[in-house]
């Protein structure tokens, strides 16, 4: 895993003939036991994009930071507050923001859920999120048991999400890490690779995939 370091924000300009740059995936984890999953979902994503990770720090308890590719850089909270010192340095969830064509939170919390629906930003990944471009894709992957899926609450913040243009891909139905079994366990990592890479490629063949990457 690479050491965190700035992020270049800076947009490309490509000439009508050059080959298109690889696509910019930003990755997220929130505090869900899917988290232990994470650094599969990175390694999925690597051999296809470049990609940049973002951990809360209730998602670092299940993160293997070991397992993670090491030219992935993951920011944590931490990088938020020490990669600025003064008036005029970069501010990380804005430089992030704009290097990013893709964004996906997998595991997407039912915390982090709440957040994003009520507009909070208390940590780099909901301040990201907060500033986020949405006319950029962004997908989220929940996770969480079944009791806190059916809550009310769940159905009423996926849809103010949704309204905002962020693309769900929906939990399974499996035993879940508590032993209960029902709906609420994260899609696997391929199926959740599988489903970004199907949707840019085929925005890709229909040309709008460079207003992203302009």
């Amino acid at each position: 895993m690479a050491s965190s370091k700035p992020v270049s924000a800076e947009g490309e300009t490509m000439a009508v003939d050059a080959a298109p740059r690889r696509p910019r995936i930003l990755l997220a984890a929130s505090g869900s036991v899917a988290a232990v999953k994470f650094a599969n979902l990175c390694h999925c994503f690597f051999e296809w994009a470049d990609v940049r990770a973002v951990a809360t720090n209730a998602s670092l308890h299940f993160i293997d930071r070991a397992s993670i590719p090491k030219d992935v850089t993951l920011y944590t909270d931490d990088n938020e507050w020490s990669s600025w010192m003064k008036l005029g340095d970069n501010v990380l969830h804005i430089e992030l923001r704009k290097w990013a064509d893709i964004m996906v939170i997998a595991p997407l919390s039912a915390n982090t859920l709440g957040k994003i629906a009520g507009g909070l930003c208390d940590n780099l990944l909901t301040c990201i999120v907060r500033a986020w471009d949405y006319s950029k894709p962004f997908f989220v992957a929940p996770a969480m048991n079944t009791l806190m899926w059916n809550n009310p609450f769940t159905e009423r913040h996926l849809i103010a999400i949704d309204e905002l243009g962020i693309s769900l891909i929906p939990p399974v139905t499996k035993r879940l890490a508590c032993g209960d079994y029902g709906n609420g366990a994260m899609a696997e990592p391929s199926t959740i690779y599988s489903t970004v890479r199907l949707f840019y490629e085929s925005k890709a063949q229909q040309g709008s995939v460079y207003i992203w990457l302009s």
